[in-house]
């Protein structure tokens, strides 16, 4: 800091300033509220379709968290220039009492030019008198005390104002368009995330061979305080550079390779520094700054590299990948990224044609994952779990081209016209990951196969097709489903309807593909109901449907109903929808017309018949699944059944947390759809009753049994469907008794259909015997 500048400093303008930021936050601040109450809500409620249901909703709501953005940026400017205000104005204080005092005593201080100073002493005007021949006025001591004074004033002034500079140009440079979502409540809380990220770097940029004990603690200490914060992600990531960042994880993960010590007392904590390293990574993907852009371009370019040259080692994408298991990492990254690896699948695999040898672990391979069975050489099982985290990117990546017909080394030939004549046929990434790629083998410790690069897909499928991330449950601000969305449903169903056993002989697969079934029960519906454009009010769907057809949807549901857990999320998700949507109609009994000549009560029957008789159907297919898997292990795994009915409480014990909604006016839901006004609260009721197993009538019968019996969920649905109509006309106050009678036999016709589409559809192959004897 230069004396001059500070002794003579103005800080009217300053003053200025921290005032225009501090009205500047005001009004962001209504804006913010402005921005999310009328416009973002607004827009999910707007009945739109074609574009604007794909593209214009999903615009409103990134421009509406923009100001939320801008909100949380100007906050922390504001505050950091207040702090900055403060501190310059009481170190221009100190200055000038330093010099006053420093007067008193005869001294002055004098610019030197070039933010320089001098203490000079005064000359005693007796000085001619004194025998000594002491011309000063004071003690050499009382000037140096002086000097040290100021400089350590001036210091501390520097330091304050090149903080505030740091930490403002960082947080500036966070996107090239739009603003951060940077909050820090002060500017010395954002310099130490700054100044950590730099002394991390350093660290982690040691040969890993030499880093101790300490190294590693510190290390792993830092990114899990910070692995959040944007400005020490964006400066860690960027300081320690992506070549650095690669060996930096493959020294540490591998000890065989070299540190023993780490390996012998840290081996227990390496799950937690690739978990806070990778969350620290995605949060620094997010940035925009000139810096990370290059990082990200340089780690993909690495990806199909050796990671140490000439001297081999694994390749980039294979250490990188096991980095992207935690975190959300930036879209366009995830993108470019994936569009490369597949480049380096289909190069190392003849187009998929093979296997790829180097992608298999074998003893001379690194292990590069600590989290879960895997050791990590895969990398399209690390990628496929950074894209549950992140659905927009997962949906861009699986509808991608693998391969395209034309291809003259296109591998893959079948029978699409149905005459037994085989031509090429063009695949997405799902369809060659799903139903071709020759998955690395590898076995744990008892000899069992390690699957989680498979179950990883059904991971990214859940969030591709949801559009949230896998595991999680959606929210009111869950976008509707989307084209992309909706065609990835459409073609998962295709492809278990085309060869089931890509689904049943994959049964870890089968929890996230009965989430996708449940939150696109909208969409099973009017494809299992045959109908025209009444479809719409019938079953409305916001956003984008997924065309499903019903032979696609009998043999999915039928063979998602052969694992416990999808058959739960299936289960509770029609349950959930079921009661929603008669109490929607209920609540608008002329929602759907289907004869104009009808009274109100009579198309509130058809409507009410409608729903319980495809309910029954979707029931009928997934008890006929469970009851075929009760014949082939002998009823082994009925309690697994019911405990994941009673588990998925945990997840489903709401109307909203079921994911299931309605496309009707005021209040937007899960999934884009919208829930009625008093939608939610039967189905509430009826799904946590549900969980618990035992649901009970007034008269203390068991109304919902949880057992192998094909008669059971009979029984059980057209019960559960009554009730629903009898709850949804308890909270709408319109009672029709003649409909709430009606519902429970329309439902058991749709239980006897199940039937008749299971034997039509499944060619008479694992048909239930139950089923066989009882249709």
């Amino acid at each position: 800091m230069d004396f001059n500048a500070l002794y003579h400093a103005n800080f009217k303008l300053f003053d200025d300033a921290v005032t225009d930021w501090s009205t500047l936050v005001k009004h962001l601040a209504d804006l913010k509220k402005d921005a999310e109450d009328d416009l973002h809500k607004a827009a999910l409620k707007a009945d739109w379709a074609g574009v604007n249901a794909q593209v214009s909703r999903e615009f409103v709501g990134k421009t509406a968290g923009e100001f939320g953005d801008a909100h949380t940026q100007a906050t922390t400017i504001h505050n950091i220039l207040v702090d900055t205000q403060g501190e310059l104005k009481s170190y221009h204080q100190q200055l000038k009492d330093a010099v006053s005092r420093g007067q008193k005593k005869n001294l002055t201080v004098v610019d030197a030019g070039q933010g320089k100073f001098t203490v000079v002493g005064n000359t005693r005007p007796d000085w001619s008198s004194d025998p000594s021949g002491n011309k000063s006025a004071n003690s050499q001591k009382d000037a140096d005390d002086l000097r040290d004074e100021i400089q350590g004033i001036l210091g501390k002034a520097t330091e304050s104002d090149n903080t505030a500079r740091t930490v403002l140009m960082a947080l500036v440079d966070q996107t090239r368009m739009g603003f951060s979502n940077a909050g820090y409540k002060d500017r010395d809380a954002a310099a130490d995330a700054v100044k950590e990220a730099d002394e991390l770097a350093k660290v982690a940029a040691k040969n890993p061979d030499d880093l101790s004990v300490a190294d590693f603690d510190r290390l792993n200490a830092g990114l899990k305080k910070y692995a959040d914060d944007p400005l020490f992600a964006e400066r860690f990531a960027s300081s320690l550079g992506p070549q650095k960042t690669l060996e930096f994880w493959t020294g540490i993960s591998d000890p065989s390779r070299g540190n023993y010590e780490l390996g012998h007392k840290r081996l227990d904590q390496f799950d937690d520094l690739q978990r806070n390293l990778g969350l620290t990574l995605a949060h620094a993907t997010q940035s925009d700054s000139t810096d990370m852009t290059e990082w990200k371009r340089k780690m993909i370019d690495l990806g199909d590299k050796p990671l140490y040259g000439d001297r081999g080692g694994p390749m980039g994408f294979q250490v990188m990948s096991n980095l992207m298991r935690t975190g959300d990492y930036d879209d366009q990254f995830l993108k470019d990224y994936g569009t490369k690896l597949m480049a380096t699948e289909r190069k190392m695999t003849g187009n998929g044609a093979h296997g790829n040898p180097i992608w298999q672990h074998t003893g001379m391979s690194s292990w590069l994952n600590r989290i879960g069975d895997d050791s990590g050489n895969d990398p399209l099982t690390g990628y496929l779990k950074g894209l549950s985290n992140s659905p927009d990117a997962a949906t861009d990546f699986l509808n991608q081209q693998y391969v395209s017909k034309d291809d003259s080394d296109n591998p893959f030939e079948r029978d699409t016209e149905g005459n037994g004549k085989k031509g090429k046929v063009s695949l997405t990434n799902f369809q060659y990951l799903f139903e071709e790629r020759d998955w690395p083998k590898e076995a744990d410790l008892h000899g069992d196969d390690i699957i989680t690069g498979q179950n990883n897909l059904a991971l990214a499928l859940e969030a591709a097709t949801t559009g949230h991330p896998a595991g999680e449950l959606p929210t009111a601000d869950t976008p509707p489903h989307n084209a992309g969305q909706a065609k990835l449903v459409e073609d998962i169903f295709h492809s278990v309807s085309e060869q089931p056993d890509r689904l049943t002989g994959h049964g870890y697969m089968s929890d996230s593909m009965g989430q996708i079934a449940a939150e696109y029960m909208p969409d099973i519906h009017r494809g299992l109901h045959a109908g025209g454009a009444s479809e719409k009010t019938l079953f409305p769907i916001a956003g984008t449907a997924a065309s499903l057809d019903e032979r696609d949807i009998t043999r999915f549901l039928y063979s998602v109903g052969q694992n416990p857990e999808g058959y739960a999320a299936v289960n509770l998700g029609q349950h959930s929808y079921t009661a929603q949507l008669m109490q929607h109609h209920f609540a608008h009994p002329s929602a759907y017309v289907e004869d104009p000549s009808f009274s109100q009560a009579d198309n509130l029957k058809q409507s009410s018949d409608h729903v319980a008789r495809t309910a029954g159907e979707i029931e009928g297919l997934i008890g006929a699944g469970r009851a075929y898997q009760g014949e082939l292990d002998g009823g082994a795994k009925d309690a697994e059944y019911n405990a994941a009915i009673e588990n998925a409480g945990n997840w489903g014990g709401t109307a909203i947390g079921i994911g299931i909604g309605l496309a009707t006016e005021p209040m937007t839901g899960p999934g884009g759809a919208i829930i009625g006004d008093v939608a939610g609260t039967a189905a509430d009721e009826i799904i946590g009753k549900i969980t618990e197993g035992a649901m009970k009538d007034s008269s203390g019968e068991i109304i919902y049994r949880n057992g192998e019996s094909f008669q059971d969920t009979s029984d059980s649905t057209y019960k559960m469907v009554e009730l629903a109509a009898q709850k949804a006309g308890q909270n709408s106050g319109h009672r029709y008794p003649m409909v709430e009678a009606s519902v429970a036999t329309s439902a058991q016709d749709g239980f006897d259909t199940s039937g008749r589409l299971i034997h039509q559809y499944l060619d008479g192959e694992g048909i239930p015997r139950q089923l066989d004897t009882e249709d």
